[in-house]
């Protein structure tokens, strides 16, 4: 007499793709780390005008150059101190991030989208348009990329929006060189050749058929540019060619502070803190995140 077995109770279902990589994700403690830090930082910006103690264009005249409350002489009105003409420091880090994060997300939509549209096309069509757009991006990474964004920027006058456009141009050959050579890697494989035998157009079978599998390397990129645009927007304002004054921007917060740097230590530290940690955090998140995304580092 045979006997039926029922095994269904005893199959185990493969966990969820996100949770998966989230698994993964989470046992990359500095990964974790940054990932809150990131959260924190989104946080303060979006409630900048709710937790900021005093307007960051504030000026309190008898208060100039005071020291954080800790010192001899510091207040607890002034947590972390004042600039040379009495701002309080605290409340313009917490709207400098909102600033510096805006910036983060503006420049990576820009190159990812530009860099997406011009990597999958030049990867699926080949060919002259290939070698024109490869070319111009060589060209770009041949330049260093601070120099190249400050020339863009002098061309077009010192602002916060031309130093975005300039960070924007300089980050995208990256975008392009990655976005191409996922596409070259993915469009000889069986599920294109399918999707190309049913008739799919050329629109399709770039956005639709290689894009998404194309997106987790891209992903990853996407992260660790909110990184480099921060620090190439914290350099140009620095340099006196991003943000402006009195813009709450942590780079020109440290370039208008380097006169007091002996005598008020504070007016430097903590805007070079604030673009440490977050340029950091991004950065542990970013190695996190490629870690989860790629296969070959998954058991």
């Amino acid at each position: 007499m045979s006997e039926t077995i029922d095994i269904s109770e005893n199959t185990i279902s493969p966990p969820h793709p996100l949770k998966e990589s989230w698994n993964y994700f989470s046992e990359n403690k500095g990964a974790l780390a940054g990932f809150w830090l990131i959260v924190v930082a989104i946080l303060v910006a979006i409630s900048a005008d709710l937790i900021a103690p005093h307007s960051p264009f504030d000026q309190y005249r008898d208060a100039v150059l005071q020291p954080p409350f800790w010192m001899d002489g510091g207040s607890t009105e002034f947590l972390l101190g004042t600039d040379d003409v009495g701002r309080d420091i605290l409340s313009r880090l917490i709207h400098g991030a909102r600033l510096s994060l805006f910036v983060g997300v503006i420049v990576v939509t820009l190159s990812l989208a530009a860099g997406i549209l011009l990597g999958i096309t030049s990867g699926y069509f080949g060919g002259f348009y290939e070698t024109v757009v490869m070319r111009l991006m060589d060209i770009m990474l041949a330049l260093p990329s601070l120099l190249l964004a400050m020339a863009i920027v002098a061309i077009l006058g010192p602002s916060l929006r031309n130093a975005i456009l300039a960070i924007a141009v300089v980050i995208l050959p990256h975008y392009v060189r990655l976005t191409r050579a996922s596409a070259i890697s993915e469009k000889n494989k069986d599920y294109v050749t399918a999707s190309r035998v049913t008739g799919a157009g050329p629109l399709r079978m770039m956005f639709v058929v290689l894009l998404p599998n194309c997106m987790a390397p891209l992903i990853v990129q996407a992260t660790l540019g909110f990184s480099s645009a921060i620090l190439d927007a914290a350099a140009l304002g620095f340099l006196g060619l991003g943000a402006q004054p009195p813009t709450p921007e942590w780079g020109a917060m440290l370039a208008n502070a380097l006169q007091f740097v002996q005598r008020a230590w504070w007016v430097v530290t903590f805007p070079g803190l604030a673009i440490l940690f977050t340029v950091l955090a991004f950065n542990l998140a970013g190695d996190g995140l490629r870690d989860a995304l790629d296969p070959k580092m998954k058991r």
